[in-house]
């Protein structure tokens, strides 16, 4: 990437990234590189990077296929389920067709049981989660780590060595580092860019296979941002929203768009594809890898989590270092346990920070739209 580029283009680069990454992960399987395919942040990378395998994330985020897996699955399934599993079972994303395996989590009841119906096509292999915070939840997730480790191992016939595991832990903090850098620039008065700007480079960046260059890209976008600012053009001050609730996407961008549409801005991301994925490090001084990545991913505030105190304790350092003035919860149709979640959420940011809080429930059709529209304006113009 080149500084001489425009900031839009740059953006517009990230945005196709996914598409432009098609070619790369057949490229990929061409020289023998092994290909993980997976939905969940709590899936640990560097696991896989240390073995010299790349991990994609596998399309979910689009109603392109949701009629077809409504053939196997429940219609009043979380869409993006049934989405997962309609673009693996119709070969209609390329990153499922070229993946070697699947790995999936015991997070929520409707992915546990989705993954049962993916394995009878692909190979499936699905990590144990705890759903508790705790010690003995820690021992459990400290022991998945070397259980997916030795699968590996026996599946691609491939040593996995401890000191390879530590390398991948430095490559892969370098790169969270990269791009907490990144969203850090929402934290200016007015924002230096747009919240759809930033989601495009989080979103894109997590289609680039490989790791070890994501700082240099992502410190040269920062950078022009920054040199950008500093020309000091004229911006205007807007109401600063966080976004919060289930991973957003593809079709649920439509929620920033009309924030954004409606005269406010999206200072930053609590949900899975902004901060909850790259605010914690994993610990590179800890002797025990396998314990290491277990602390770190084990903190991720999921609502899948009971009870679930690192969700508010992120939401409340964002709301106050970015100086948010409202939080827009985004819960997808039967998806139970953000839903369920919400009530708490809700009472943490109206009653312990004091700022406006609004649940919207979607789907990835552009039915809802007009409605969204109305709900979210008429929240923004109370700010």
């Amino acid at each position: 990437m080149e500084l001489v580029k425009d900031l839009p283009e740059v953006f517009e680069e990230f945005a196709e990234q996914r598409k432009n990454s098609f070619l790369a992960v057949k490229e990929l399987k061409d020289q023998g590189v092994p290909v993980i395919g997976v939905y969940c942040t709590y899936f640990p990378q560097e696991i896989v990077m240390a073995m010299g395998a790349a991990t994609v994330s596998l399309c979910s985020t689009s109603d392109e296929t949701v009629a077809a897996a409504e053939k196997t699955l429940p219609k009043n399934l979380c869409p993006l389920i049934k989405s997962s599993y309609g673009f693996g079972e119709t070969d209609k994303c390329p990153y499922f067709y070229f993946s070697d395996l699947v790995v999936g989590e015991t997070t929520c009841d409707g992915k546990k049981k989705m993954y049962e119906y993916m394995a009878d096509f692909k190979p499936v292999y699905v990590m144990e989660l705890p759903n508790r915070q705790s010690e003995m939840g820690l021992k459990l997730f400290r022991e998945e780590m070397i259980r997916f480790k030795e699968y590996l191992e026996k599946m691609f016939n491939r040593e996995i060595t401890e000191d390879a595991i530590r390398d991948a832990i430095k490559t892969n903090n370098a790169a969270r580092r990269a791009l907490r850098g990144l969203y850090e620039v929402m934290r200016s008065d007015p924002t230096p860019i747009s919240g759809h700007d930033l989601f495009k480079v989080l979103y894109g960046s997590t289609f680039k296979f490989d790791r070890a260059k994501i700082p240099a890209e992502i410190d040269e976008v920062v950078q022009q941002i920054k040199d950008d600012e500093a020309k000091g053009n004229e911006r205007k001050s807007k109401p600063r929203i966080l976004i919060t609730g289930c991973p957003i996407g593809g079709a649920t961008e439509k929620v920033i768009k009309i924030i954004e549409d409606r005269g406010a801005v999206v200072v930053t991301y609590e949900n899975c594809t902004g901060a909850k994925a790259i605010d914690k490090l994993v610990d590179e001084e800890e002797e025990d890898v396998y314990l290491a990545l277990a602390k770190r991913y084990l903190e991720i505030g999921c609502s899948v989590m009971t009870p679930n105190p690192h969700r508010y304790e992120l939401l409340g350092r964002l709301i106050d270092e970015y100086q948010v003035e409202g939080v827009v919860e985004v819960i997808l149709q039967a998806c139970h346990t953000y839903n369920v979640e919400s009530g708490k959420v809700r009472d943490f940011v109206k009653n312990e920070k004091n700022i406006p809080y609004i649940s919207v429930e979607t789907d990835y059709s552009s039915a809802d739209v007009g409605q969204l529209d109305t709900r979210l304006s008429a929240f923004i113009e109370m700010l």
